[in-house]
């Protein structure tokens, strides 16, 4: 049997528990609107997150814009990390069960959850696992070619998600105390480190321009999210991760440090140690560090499968190559999307047995936080295209919404043509357009939101549209109001709250 036929089996086999993990009656998550949307404002950087993500919602969008093509984008990324790795078991001597087994551990894995969404962190995952595979390549080669691989995997990376430069941090004293040092002395490293710098300038000046948002955005997920983040909980994570091939990585993280056979890439158990002791020490959401996995994968399955050989015991193989996807199983329709709500709602999972349905209100709810993140966005579109049509045909007509959320979904599944929704939050608030005048508005607000008497009387009318009804949708209850014939100039009244808005941002 050619090798390239079990890849094509597990390649196909990611795809379908891509697919198969999340069931139909789900959407898209209120993260993905809000990539989606950044296809309509093209630019170097956002407010949270570099460009790459806008690229390629621009090409989802020339591929017809259908939660297929969505969901498709991250199980890719997920497949090239599998395809990666396959190829760096063979670069490092293992065997077809070698790879078969790293294929298997990466399978059966938190990748399946990650790569669900459409967000930079299945990219990112990639892009660390390039970082490492091109300097086993350059380590084992010498050969020059290496060097700007490496800077196009490190570019890529940082223009998908800054937190590949705690990677750079951990790499760069790693390689200093092992022999792989050398590389410090050859010249094309520093004109890739170069060449990178040029692909990375566009970001960096967009960054400069705006007043590097990149670091208020890190301030503030320092304030209100990392700084609640147990360092005890960082580091019992990194075992769930990957459990059902816990055997798998943690041999390779041992054979890396103690084995013989792997002195010459000590410098990847030093890079596991440096980094992941960088993100305890800042408090980090425990996913950050998954893309150090994929390669501690890699080694592992060749150490393990060089010890069975040793042993001569064939028959050990097959039940090592059992064990992820039968751990696995069990947690597979409790950790995704994978029973339909109309299901979950007639007899719900055990979802508190993991702990799964504690939200970051911390309390617990009938479904997980993030698939409720899920629910009730094709509602909501269609109470504001309801809205929209019972508008007056004359005067523009803006909606507003609380969250970027409301805002994506409403601007993803209406079928109004040309209809757009903003929101004062996240990168919406910058694409206001307030040229013309604003003659209607219509709002989206959570059921704790209420019209107050001075909004009011702005306008000539008002009347509630309706509500969304999904009893599992975390929006459940949002309302949509309409504001009809402004009294005043809405125009100046947006322009200050957005304005306000944008200190608050801002930080000043």
């Amino acid at each position: 049997m050619k090798s390239g036929n079990p890849l094509l089996f597990f390649i196909v086999l990611k795809f379908g528990l891509q697919y198969l993990a999340v069931h139909p009656d789900f959407e898209l998550h209120r993260d993905e609107f809000l990539h989606m949307d950044q296809a309509n404002y093209l630019a170097w950087g956002y407010l949270s997150v570099p460009p790459v993500t806008s690229w390629i919602s621009v090409l989802i969008r020339w591929l017809g814009n259908g939660e297929f093509w969505v969901r498709f984008f991250p199980a890719l990324f997920g497949v090239l990390t599998i395809w990666l790795t396959w190829d760096l078991v063979k670069r490092l001597g293992g065997n077809l069960f070698a790879q078969s087994l790293a294929a298997v551990g990466l399978l059966f894995s938190a990748l399946i959850r990650l790569n669900i969404l459409f967000q930079p962190n299945s990219i990112d995952i990639f892009c660390w696992t390039l970082v490492g595979y091109s300097l086993i390549r350059l380590i084992q080669t010498k050969h020059s070619k290496w060097f700007y691989i490496l800077a196009f995997s490190f570019a890529l990376g940082f223009l998908n998600k800054y937190s590949i430069v705690f990677l750079a941090l951990g790499l760069f004293p790693a390689l200093a105390l092992t022999p792989a040092r050398s590389i410090f002395k050859n010249r094309n490293l520093y004109i890739a480190l170069l060449l990178a710098l040029i692909l990375v300038a566009p970001n960096l000046i967009w960054q400069w321009e705006n007043g590097f948002p990149v670091l208020t955005h890190m301030r503030l997920l320092s304030q209100h999210q990392l700084i609640n983040n147990s360092r005890t909980g960082f580091l019992m994570e990194q075992l769930l991760f990957f459990y059902p091939c816990i055997f798998i990585w943690i041999s390779g993280l041992i054979s890396l440090g103690t084995s013989g056979k792997f002195k010459t890439f000590r410098w990847v158990f030093w890079t596991y140690i440096f980094t992941i002791a960088i993100f305890t020490y800042f408090h980090a959401k425990a996913y950050y560090a998954i893309g150090l996995y994929p390669v501690l994968i890699g080694f592992g399955a060749v150490w393990i499968a060089g010890f069975m050989d040793s042993l001569r015991k064939n028959y050990l193989k097959p039940i090592l190559l059992l064990i992820p996807p039968v751990l696995f199983a069990f947690a597979f329709p409790l950790v995704h999307p994978f029973y339909s709500p109309d299901r979950i709602l007639k007899d719900p999972p055990n979802y508190s047995k993991l702990d799964l349905n504690r939200w970051e209100d911390g309390k617990s709810h009938p479904i997980p936080q993030d698939f409720a993140d899920m629910l009730g966005w094709s509602e909501l579109a269609q109470l504001v295209d309801s809205a929209y049509q019972m508008m007056p045909h004359q005067g523009r007509i803006l909606i507003i919404c609380d969250n970027y959320g409301q805002a994506g979904a409403i601007n993803y599944y209406s079928k109004i043509p040309g209809l757009q929704a903003f929101t004062m939050n996240a990168d919406y608030l910058y694409w206001f357009d307030l040229k013309e005048k604003v003659d209607h508005l219509i709002l989206v607000w959570e059921k704790d939101e209420k019209i107050t008497n001075r909004e009011l009387g702005f306008f000539e009318a008002y009347q509630e549209i309706g509500e969304i009804t999904h009893p599992l949708a975390r929006e459940k209850g949002t309302k949509v109001h309409f504001l009809r014939k402004a009294k005043v100039d809405i125009n100046a009244i947006l322009r200050a709250e957005i304005a306000e808005k944008k200190v608050v941002w801002e930080g000043n």
